[in-house]
């Protein structure tokens, strides 16, 4: 067996360095493409899906095997046997973003590149690589990347950043482009114009988001989250468990280095607000899984109105743990009293309630009013303590002590607390807090007035006398 001499291991050496790509999912081995479900699961749809979110642990591959990779195939043409995703058969004009232009150079540009000042060690392979074109002011930092694709012509992609505002995201018509990171919605919104087709039968661009939702369920999150299976939004979620390349010795040493409140988000990828959230608690703390609720548990509920949303919250208490369980939710907007109150009725008309005593009225007296009028619907209700600061502590107390749970089921309450935050200046912020309001409520004063639910009272539908069936016999 002749063994290969140095001159040809070191050009299968530098053949590998410049074409990174190559060694990305597999057929075979520990790394082999079949255990990337989510990777996979996020390219195929991109045949289907124009605006793809990829929205992922820390370290799971999503701005190298995700974001980098993808670009890199459409930049060149050249894709995988195995691709079942968005082909272009031609060249493309692309953009690809971060948060600044430093980090855009750090990140995205080295994914794409590999280590400068000589290029060809990113995804994109060297012998596909033409030029770029430097940009001013960043050092080693490029504007511009020129690629050969496979059909004879020159993909380009400009590499940008957010802070260089969204009036830099005017500009004409692309292909693809790529945002790693969150950016703001004006920049999202300009990136999905730049993608819109203008040519009859010519399909739109692609946007790909790749990021770790540190910034909670922002408007963007929400959108992609909530979007209708037939909607063009589609949303992939990769945990920790999807990355084979993280070992255990890995992640533990990863897991102790992250803050208990940036835990969901840095390995599950699930929305977590970061420093700002005033709730600093992780998902595993404080969602449980269903359950009956025992019938002689106190139950009452919070309730915030307005005119845009009017929300309720219900709470039962374990005497014996001590636990507070939110286990129902009322959310609805823009509709009468009547019918919050047949909503809020049809949990149990016994529960007793308690509401802002400004209840989102101009003044005390609408407030007042306003109560007067869901009593005489029906509801048992009375006004609520509604100090902010105190009841923020109550809860966050309760929180960190396990002692207030809330089902996993509260879409909506959960949504809530994860970009229920403060300002720079401290103060809370007045936006989607509906259900946090009515969570204070029940705290502060709800479950002071909580009942159990009363005993059914048994109905006799025929009286029998004693020893009936004697005296019948002796008949």
């Amino acid at each position: 067996m002749n063994l290969p001499s140095r001159a040809e291991i070191e050009a299968e050496l530098k053949w590998r360095a410049e074409h990174k790509i190559e060694s990305f999912y597999p057929s075979t081995g520990q790394l082999r493409r079949e255990l990337y479900t989510k990777h996979l699961e996020f390219f195929a749809a991109g045949a289907t899906k124009n605006e793809r979110l990829f929205m992922a642990a820390n370290r799971v591959g999503k701005t190298e095997g995700v974001g980098a990779y993808e670009t890199a195939l459409h930049l060149t043409g050249r894709y995988p046997d195995w691709w079942q995703g968005r082909r272009f058969s031609r060249p493309i004009s692309a953009w690809a973003a971060g948060q600044t232009s430093k980090t855009t150079r750090d990140i995205i540009q080295l994914a794409l590149l590999g280590q400068g000042p000589r290029y060809g060690t990113g995804m994109i392979p060297a012998d596909a690589l033409i030029g770029t074109t430097p940009k001013a002011g960043i050092p080693e930092a490029v504007e511009a990347i020129y690629v050969k694709h496979v059909s004879g012509g020159r993909s380009e992609i400009m590499l940008k950043s957010y802070d260089q505002q969204v009036e830099s995201f005017y500009g004409t018509k692309k292909d693809l482009i790529w945002l790693d990171e969150e950016a703001i919605q004006a920049i999202y919104v300009e990136c999905l114009t730049r993608t819109l087709s203008t040519v009859p039968g010519e399909p739109n661009g692609i946007i790909l988001f790749t990021f770790t939702p540190l910034w909670g369920m922002t408007e963007i999150v929400s959108q992609f989250q909530s979007a209708e299976p037939d909607s063009q939004k589609f949303t992939v979620t990769a945990t920790w468990d999807d990355a084979p390349h993280l070992t255990p010795e890995t992640r533990a040493q990863l897991y102790s280095e992250i803050p208990a409140y940036q835990r969901d988000a840095r390995t599950k990828g699930i929305p977590q607000l970061g420093s700002g959230a005033i709730y600093q608690v992780a998902d595993d703390d404080i969602l449980v899984e269903p359950f009956e609720i025992p019938e002689h548990w106190p139950r009452a509920y919070g309730l915030d109105v307005g005119w845009n949303k009017t929300a309720a919250i219900w709470g039962a208490k374990d005497d014996e743990s001590g636990i507070l369980y939110l286990y129902s939710e009322h959310y609805m907007g823009k509709m009468e009293p009547v019918h919050h109150t047949e909503a809020i009725k049809s949990r149990g008309a016994w529960i007793p309630g308690v509401i802002d005593p400004a209840s989102r009225g101009r003044s005390q007296k609408d407030g007042t009013q306003l109560i007067q009028l869901y009593k005489q619907a029906g509801l048992r209700l009375d006004a609520a303590m509604n100090a902010v600061e105190a009841g923020i502590y109550e809860c966050d107390q309760m929180m960190q002590a396990g002692k207030l749970k809330a089902f996993s089921t509260l879409k909506n309450w959960y949504q809530e607390l994860r970009v229920y935050r403060r300002d720079t200046d401290g103060k809370v912020v007045k936006e989607r807090d509906h259900l946090m309001d009515a969570m204070r409520y029940l705290v502060m004063s709800g479950m002071d007035q909580a009942k159990a639910k009363p005993k059914e009272p048994k109905i006799v539908t025929e009286y029998r006398y004693p020893n009936q069936d004697k005296l019948a016999w002796l008949q």
